[in-house]
């Protein structure tokens, strides 16, 4: 993660904090200024903390570290952009997680294409009892998406999204379509 860093000076020079008894000793000076420049990257990210936990602030590596804390769903392939964009929205897409707006903002964010989603469920409110019920008697989950330059490795990402994305029980296929050219799992 963090190292050293050359020519970084110290926020809090531990020599000017050494009793009086040590002040004019060449020695303890320097040996505490060797301590300085492996203290002083801790104390420049103690003095910058707050910005390691926004993503649009964080370097790119504490990004990656923060995305496995709040469970964004990435795979270690998205630019620095999505990836910043997926922590950002990692709370909001647990909250809507399981539904066909939650399914539908995570395979936006990762391919940034709008998919196409089918299921069979359905809501419907009636005044009397016994109403007709919504939706299909069968649970089916269908995602449709279309890329520029569809690769086999883009249809197995998009399964394991759907997969994680999905409502439990909820059975499901993918369809990567590109360039008159489709693939389906």
């Amino acid at each position: 993660m963090r190292g050293s860093v050359d020519g970084l000076a110290s926020s809090a020079p531990i020599g000017l904090m050494l009793p009086a008894v040590f002040a004019d000793d060449d020695l303890a000076h320097r040996f505490v200024g060797g301590l300085d420049e492996v203290i002083a990257p801790i104390l420049n990210v103690l003095d910058c903390l707050e910005a390691y936990f926004d993503p649009d602030l964080a370097p790119l590596d504490f990004t990656r570290w923060l995305a496995t804390w709040v469970g964004a769903e990435t795979d270690g392939t998205e630019p620095e952009d999505r990836l910043r964009v997926a922590v950002t929205e990692a709370a909001r897409l647990h909250r809507i997680r399981g539904t066909r707006q939650g399914l539908r903002q995570a395979v936006l964010l990762a391919f940034g294409v709008e998919p196409e989603i089918t299921e069979s469920g359905g809501a419907q409110w009636s005044a009397g009892p016994l109403g007709p019920f919504p939706g299909e008697p069968r649970p089916r989950l269908h995602v449709r998406l279309e890329l520029p330059d569809a690769t086999p490795g883009d249809e197995h990402r998009l399964a394991a999204l759907v997969a994680a994305a999905r409502p439990a029980h909820m059975p499901y296929t993918v369809q990567v379509t590109a360039c008159g050219r489709t693939q389906r799992r």
